[in-house]
C-alpha cells in the first residue's frame, strides 16, 4: 500500500492556486494532473445484446429512434439516440445490497467515497487453471498479506481468476458439463468473513457472473452473494483486465450511473496505476 500512502501524502502537500489578489487558494488540479499522468487500465467489459448473463435474465434489446439524417416532420437538427432494455445486473454491473435485501440500500445510495478505493488484487488464475472449482481460502489471502502488507480497511477486493479471457463466449463463461453442472471459481464464506468483518474492506468484485462457484449456483446457492449484500456491502460482478494491474497500490474507481431506488445497473471500473 506504499504508493497509496505517498499520493495521500502528496495530497496534503499540493499547493494552492493564486488568484488575481495573490492570495493562495485550495486547488485539487494538481492531484488531477498527477492521476491523468499515470497509467490507467479498464476493468469493464462492454455490454450488447448477446453478451453472457445470469440464465433467468433476457437478453438486452437496442432500438435506432433517431439517426444523423433529419426526416420530414422530425424536430431539431438530425441525431443519433437509442432506447436501451435490460435488466440492471447487465455487463459489468454493480450490485447494490438491495438487489438480495428487501430495505437495503439501493444504487443510488451508495456514497460517492465507497466508489474510490485502494484496489487489493488477489491473483489466483494459476490455481484456476489446475482447478475450475477454485474457491478463495483465508490462507490465500494471507499470503497476499505476507507479500504486500495488511489489507487496508476500506478497500475494493477483486479476485483474479482470468476467467473474463473467456468472455463474450457464455457457453465458456458457465462450463458446464454433461451434467448441466457449472463449473467456475467463486469465494468462500470464511474468506468473506476475513475480508469484510477482520479487515473491514468496502466493496469486493470478480470476473465470473457470480460470487459463489458454479458448483453452488447450479443448485441455486447464492449463500455467499447473500453475506456480502446483507452486510450492507456492494459487489461489483463480470470485471475484466485484473491480469493488467497490480496485486498492490492502485485505485480502483468504481463508477455507475444513479437509477433512484435501483436494484443494479452497468458500471463503468477503472484503476490507476502507481507506475
Amino acid at each position: 500500500m506504499r504508493n497509496v500512502c505517498q499520493i495521500v501524502l502528496l495530497l496534503c502537500a499540493l499547493p494552492g492556486l493564486t488568484n488575481g489578489a495573490g492570495a493562495e487558494e485550495p486547488s485539487l488540479w494538481p492531484l488531477q494532473q498527477l492521476l491523468t499522468s499515470k497509467r490507467m487500465v479498464d476493468l469493464t467489459q462492454a455490454f450488447a445484446p448477446g453478451i453472457p448473463n445470469w440464465p433467468g435474465f433476457p437478453d438486452e434489446k437496442r432500438r435506432t429512434i433517431y439517426w444523423y439524417d433529419k426526416k420530414p416532420g422530425m424536430l431539431g437538427a438530425g441525431f443519433f439516440a437509442e432506447v436501451f432494455t435490460h435488466v440492471g445486473q447487465w455487463g459489468t454491473h454493480v450490485d447494490p445490497p438491495a438487489h438480495f435485501q428487501k430495505g437495503g440500500r439501493t444504487v443510488d445510495q451508495i456514497t460517492l467515497k465507497e466508489m474510490v478505493l485502494p484496489l487489493v488484487v488477489i491473483d489466483v488464475h494459476e490455481e484456476v487453471e489446475k482447478n475450475a472449482d477454485y474457491t478463495l481460502t483465508v490462507a490465500r489471502i494471507e499470503k497476499w498479506e505476507v507479500d504486500h502488507g495488511t489489507i487496508p480497511p476500506g478497500a475494493f477486493v477483486a479476485m483474479r481468476t482470468d476467467w473474463s479471457k473467456r468472455w463474450p463466449d457464455g457457453a465458456a463463461m458457465e462450463n458446464k458439463d454433461a451434467k448441466g453442472v457449472s463449473h467456475y471459481p467463486g469465494w468462500s464464506l470464511p474468506a468473506l468473513k476475513y475480508l469484510y468483518e477482520k479487515r473491514k474492506v468496502t466493496a469486493n468484485g470478480h470476473e465470473t457472473t457470480d460470487t459463489d462457484p458454479g458448483l453452488a449456483t447450479t443448485k441455486d446457492d447464492y449463500s455467499l452473494e447473500t453475506y456480502v449484500l446483507a452486510h450492507d456491502h456492494y459487489q461489483i460482478e463480470l470485471l475484466a483486465n485484473l491480469d493488467r494491474v497490480p496485486e498492490a497500490g492502485a485505485i480502483v474507481f468504481a463508477t455507475f450511473p444513479k437509477p433512484k431506488g435501483g436494484s443494479g445497473f452497468p458500471a463503468r471500473v477503472f484503476a490507476v496505476l502507481p507506475d
